[in-house]
């Protein structure tokens, strides 16, 4: 590992200013940048460790009923604590099914966000990556790349988003607040990661300078508590990424669906969210006909990237079973085995 300065600003304004510097990286738990820097994949000239920032370790709600959740806030704070699982259950559900405890217990919503796609080609500093150092090649074409995208990628880069807990962010409508040079805004997490184009090396949307400080959950997002799941399908039950993931959120009113919030996870560079499914479903009877019919429609512009056209039949299928499940109501208590399809979960929390 190369040497670097080391900096733990008080204050905004002073991680901001450290942050500056085009070869400063941001830590929050460390579990994805160390990991990098490691490998040689980062080699940051300074690291801005934002521990110290005040205010940034709160889950707490907002007089237009939004709630926010600090960038600091570990992953287990925020699925434990009983206001928000409450609310968001398929939130919830995302975060306790990716990684270990102990990974948990460290890594931080706004690490979350941002971490970087889990592409062997990427991780190698050896193998050419146009999202590492741009203009050097994609290797994944034509490599090993059963578990790369299906959606949204170009010939620049094929690589996928790895996170569980992003998912039912962008199908909930949530928003980044974002810091920088030129003050506070709000991106929508749907429009937060990129889709490569021509230009795969730009992985978010934060311009030079910029940090994630809080995320913001709608008011309206917690009215489909009652009936909203997140499952992922994983090489092995526990500790694994999904090879898809699915998320799914139903307002049922007299057996008929009147609005669904629905997200892919695994199969794009983003979060996926199937904007087209939910208008599609919505009115129509909560039904397996129905969410096959919207699930079909989710992935009618999927096409491999090389040989993993079995994830395109794998996510239709993961998007119906997840709308079904989340149709028979959240469950009364959180999966033995979060996320996963090997878990009857029983009697439902708002049956």
């Amino acid at each position: 590992m190369k040497s670097f300065e080391y900096l733990r600003p008080e204050t905004l304004d002073e991680a901001l200013a450290a942050l500056s510097d085009p070869d400063a990286a941001s830590l929050g738990g460390g579990t994805n940048l160390l990991d990098l820097m490691k490998l040689g994949v980062a080699g940051p000239e300074r690291i801005v460790d934002l521990a110290r920032l005040p205010g940034l370790d709160r889950i707490e709600t907002l007089p237009d009923g939004m709630t926010r959740v600090g960038a600091l806030v570990r992953n287990s704070d925020l699925a434990a604590d009983p206001g928000f699982a409450a609310a968001f259950p398929m939130v919830a559900e995302a975060l306790l099914s990716g990684a270990s405890a102990q990974l948990r217990n460290a890594a931080t919503v706004g690490g979350n966000l941002m971490q970087a796609t889990r592409c062997a080609y990427f991780q190698d500093p050896f193998a050419a990556c146009n999202r590492r150092a741009a203009g050097s090649g994609c290797d994944a074409l034509g490599g090993a790349n059963r578990g790369h995208a299906v959606l949204g990628w170009s010939p620049a880069c094929i690589a996928v988003h790895p996170s569980d807990f992003c998912v039912p962010l962008a199908a909930l409508g949530a928003e980044a607040e974002i810091a920088g040079p030129s003050g506070t805004r709000l991106v929508p997490l749907a429009e937060f990661h990129l889709l490569p184009g021509e230009e795969p090396h730009r992985a978010t949307a934060l311009e030079p300078g910029e940090i994630v400080l809080a995320l913001r959950l709608p008011a309206a997002a917690a009215g489909f508590a009652g009936n909203a799941r997140y499952l992922k399908l994983r090489e092995r039950t526990s500790y694994a990424f999904a090879v898809v993931s699915a998320a799914a959120a139903l307002r049922i009113e007299d057996g008929t669906v009147a609005a669904a919030r629905l997200a892919l996870g695994g199969v794009a560079a983003r979060p996926w969210r199937c904007s087209e499914a939910e208008e599609a479903l919505a009115g129509k009877p909560a039904t397996a006909e129905s969410f096959a019919a919207a699930a079909s429609i989710a992935l009618s512009n999927a096409a491999p990237s090389g040989a993993n056209g079995y994830k395109i039949v794998l996510a239709e299928r993961l998007l119906a079973r997840t709308m079904a499940a989340a149709a028979a109501g959240t469950p009364a208590e959180m999966p033995a085995l979060p996320g996963s399809l090997m878990d009857d979960t029983g009697e439902a929390a708002h049956a």
